[in-house]
């Protein structure tokens, strides 16, 4: 017997749940500069935040760039001692279980490595109510490609009409436009209302906590009541 789908919430992690994505952008323009692209701009790397890593790099030095592995490597580099300054968005916690009290599968589909979840999913306090998670190492291509969310829909069994996704990024909301969809964007990862809105966002918060005190109200409330 094939088990039954499920709604669920699909949720970005870094600049979503996170207060990451400056950190992450420093990390990057750091990256850029020891493999001598000091012409990448701390502004072009924060718009490309939110890309998968790889795709990041040739996004910002175009496809024949030789030197892709090796940035990633300096990017890691870089940020490893950043993590430590890493926090969680106010009331993140209480989020993941307003929806988990919903009868809502939690599932993290982030452009991060598996071996990031190890720190992020105890940095959001999901440890009791994150059900699964997806990593750009299940998928050929990362976000802004569909690949992403359309995996992690289908390997925690949810539901793709009773299924909404949360991001921050124009990436994240492409991402969830071509998996079909709904997205719910957040505008603390440092891009305006007007833009996520533009690019095709459905419903627009500030923030988590944000999110929360309209949970019932939001697409998220919307998928639980079925």
């Amino acid at each position: 017997m094939t088990p039954e789908k499920r709604p669920g919430v699909l949720l970005d992690v870094d600049g979503t749940l996170l207060d990451t994505n400056y950190l992450q952008v420093l990390a990057w323009w750091q990256a850029f500069r020891d493999t001598g692209h000091d012409d990448v701009s701390m502004a072009e790397c924060h718009r490309s935040i939110g890309i998968g890593s790889a795709e990041l790099v040739t996004h910002l030095l175009g496809d024949d760039a030789g030197d892709v592995d090796e940035v990633m490597k300096a990017k890691s580099r870089r940020y490893e001692p950043l993590r430590e300054q890493v926090v969680a968005f106010p009331r993140v916690d209480e989020l993941l279980a307003a929806c988990r009290e919903r009868e809502l599968a939690v599932v993290l589909a982030t452009s991060g490595e598996e071996s990031d979840l190890e720190w992020m999913v105890p940095a959001i306090g999901g440890e009791d109510v994150v059900d699964g998670s997806t990593t750009s190492g299940d998928v050929e291509s990362a976000k802004p490609a569909p690949d992403l969310l359309r995996t992690a829909a289908e390997a925690h069994g949810l539901d793709p009409d009773r299924t909404v996704a949360v991001g921050d990024t124009i990436w994240d909301v492409r991402a969830a436009r071509g998996a079909g969809f709904p997205v719910i964007a957040l505008t603390c990862g440092g891009i305006s209302r007007a833009e996520l809105l533009e690019e095709g966002a459905d419903e627009v918060y500030d923030d988590p906590a944000d999110l929360l005190a309209h949970l019932d109200d939001s697409l998220v409330g919307t998928v639980a009541r079925g």
